[in-house]
């Protein structure tokens, strides 16, 4: 999803802001694994989990806003949704192999 552009944005319950617009950081599938894309992020803010809107949920790669939701809770376990989640939008570049 990500190298193919349909995933562009990415929500995290950090207690801080981690990633600042115009950087870099290698995307994984695992902790360890090898990198398989570069992401340059774009912007970096805060919303409520609850007012994610379908056009986010879309850019987050799900087909709609309960679809992006469950997997958030799947992921996260429960949380309320006046929770505030840092959001990053981002573009890939694959990684040379």
């Amino acid at each position: 999803m990500v190298l193919v552009g349909r995933k562009t944005q990415t929500r995290r319950l950090w207690k801080r802001r981690r990633m600042l617009p115009g950087s870099t950081h290698q995307a994984r599938t695992r902790l360890f694994g090898e990198p398989f894309a570069l992401l340059s992020v774009q912007r970096v803010w805060q919303e409520a989990i609850g007012e994610v809107s379908d056009e986010n949920a879309n850019a987050e790669g799900y087909s709609s806003r309960d679809d992006f939701l469950a997997a958030f809770t799947r992921i996260n376990g429960d949380v309320p949704p006046d929770e505030v989640v840092w959001c990053v939008e981002f573009k890939a570049t694959p990684v040379a192999t």
